[in-house]
């Protein structure tokens, strides 16, 4: 159960759920001709419920064989067997370190002495344990998870070793493979793959497997997820992608511009399971969207972001918000694992291309005082090289050039080794585990006078863009800004959490701190 207990009128702890009466506060604003800007504040009154059972859960992972889905399994193991090993380093133990439902805190105010309290997220609401997570899928490769565990190269060679009976005795569902969306180079890799052309034949057996799986292990709900290779972008054609009935007719005459990933995407919410994209490429396509809509389930995306880039969300919103200008920003990486040999491809190069180009660009808008209206963008430069022997251990290196004070220049000179796959597991186990929750949560309009009825209440929208924190390239609902700025995807996750149980979102005010006679009333409890 969660540590977390708030006590108050507008929040009800029941077996079921947990109620909470919100009041969300935020502004309608007003572009006037004139040059002006009009504020209008706003308030509403909500009801979130979020139920306290949480359900016995699976996870299908496409790609299951490959660097992220064997480093996720063994991780997700090693900690369900409290494994300890000896490193130079000194003795080390399983954890969720990277994954911020597990491992970071948030603050929930200050005693009477004025100490901070923070506390686990995980400690806020009923959230699935990763311990308790059952994980299957399907990977192109046949071979098995210990011994793919072995080739990724990843883990330390005395966790490979305490792990690998466990590891062996897990096997990938063959795979839908179309050498036509991946590098040529794949090609030699894929000999566990359905043995049809047939588009939704493979759609009708991928369900059969979500099926299976989850009667198989006595399931409540499958979550898929992507973390196979980059595929490169589809051509989104009008009568293909556009809306669900198209897509559906599409993909049952066979047509050829349809990605493997939105296949497994089609076939999860055919089965009434969300689907998240950890890659670069455009699956999340209008109709799917319309499908999962329909399905009444989440679709999350796009493409994992775990290291050079979660570095510059972070590093251009802090300079953005100090007032400095970028200027120019070059982005180099290499890295010698298989995802790195896929994108040694020209377009599954662009795919991570564009992901990575665009994470600056809500930043540069936010400010019309470095950027105005019809002012030249930071250039930004990518690139990304395969050197084989550095495996899942990638360097990044940025530079960022700055226009500051009078004239003058600021150069930042950055060498990160991202760790690939250690840093991308915990990514997936937050995206699974989040999600999860956001299938429990329901919100309606509200008033103190009575209760809703059920029929108002409703989860949030289809495409979940709370997960945007975890993702280079957040899919967002239509029509709605695109949020990069890690701070702010933070601070989202985080009020969302507190919303669930009455707290006010954190604005760091800290009025008990700088106002004499709010200071005096909180330490007395006035």
């Amino acid at each position: 159960m969660p540590a977390v207990h708030v006590k108050s009128d507008k929040v009800k702890y029941t077996p079921e759920v947990i109620e909470s009466l919100y009041d969300y506060a935020t502004t309608r604003v007003r572009r006037n001709t004139d040059g002006t800007v009009s504020v209008e504040p706003t308030k509403c009154q909500l009801l979130f419920r979020t139920a306290r059972q949480v359900p016995r859960v699976g996870v299908m992972l496409v790609g299951w064989c490959g660097n992220n889905g064997t480093t996720v399994t063994a991780g997700i193991l090693a900690n369900k067997l409290g494994l300890k090993w000896r490193t130079r380093h000194g003795m080390q133990s399983a954890n969720y370190f990277g994954s911020i439902t597990q491992s970071s805190t948030i603050n929930l105010g200050m005693t009477r002495d004025m100490d901070e309290v923070f506390v686990p997220l995980k400690d806020l609401v009923p959230m699935v344990s990763p311990d308790n997570l059952v994980i299957g899928g399907w990977d192109c490769n046949n071979m098995n998870l210990g011994d793919a565990m072995r080739r990724a190269a990843v883990l330390d060679v005395q966790v490979q070793d305490a792990l690998y009976d466990h590891m062996k005795k897990l096997c990938p569902l063959p795979a839908i493979f179309d050498i036509d969306f991946v590098a040529a180079n794949q090609k030699d890799r894929a000999n566990n793959v359905l043995d049809t052309c047939d588009r939704w034949e493979a759609v009708e057996q991928v369900r059969k497997d979500i099926r299976d799986f989850k009667s198989a292990n006595e399931l409540e709900k499958v979550i898929v997820l992507w973390t196979a290779n980059t595929e490169r972008f589809s051509e989104h054609r009008d009568g293909v992608h556009d809306t669900a009935e198209n897509l559906l007719a599409a993909v049952k005459r066979n047509e050829s511009e349809l990605a493997p990933s939105t296949l497994y995407a089609m076939a999860a919410v055919l089965e009434k399971c969300s689907f998240i994209n950890g890659a670069p490429q455009n699956t999340l396509c209008p109709g799917l969207v319309e499908m999962a809509r329909e399905a009444k389930v989440f679709v999350g995306g796009d493409d994992f972001k775990s290291g050079q880039t979660k570095m510059k969300s972070a590093l251009v919103e802090f300079f953005v918000g100090a007032g400095i200008k970028p200027e120019c920003i070059a982005s180099y990486n290499h890295l010698g694992n298989n995802d790195g040999y896929n994108l040694s491809s020209h377009k599954q190069f662009c795919s991570k291309e564009i992901t990575k180009s665009n994470v600056v660009d809500d930043m540069i808008k936010s400010n019309q005082v470095l950027f105005p209206e019809g002012a030249r963008k930071p250039d930004h430069c990518i690139v990304i090289k395969y050197i084989p022997y550095v495996g899942d251990s990638k360097r990044a290196l940025d530079e960022y050039t700055f226009s500051i004070f009078m004239g003058g220049q600021q150069t930042v000179v950055l060498h990160n080794t991202c760790e690939d796959s250690l840093l991308a597991a915990p990514l997936i186990i937050d995206l699974i585990v989040l999600t999860e929750l956001m299938e429990r949560v329901t919100i309606s309009a509200s008033d103190d006078t009575q209760t809703p009825p059920p029929a108002s209440f409703e989860h949030m929208e289809t495409v979940l863009s709370i997960l945007s924190y975890l993702l280079k390239a957040p899919a967002v609902p239509e029509g709605t800004p695109v949020v990069n700025a890690l701070n702010r995807q933070r601070a989202a996750i985080e009020n969302v959490l507190r919303a669930m149980i009455g707290l006010p979102p954190d604005s760091n005010m800290l009025l008990e701190c700088r106002v004499p006679f709010i200071r005096e009333e909180h330490i007395n409890g006035k």
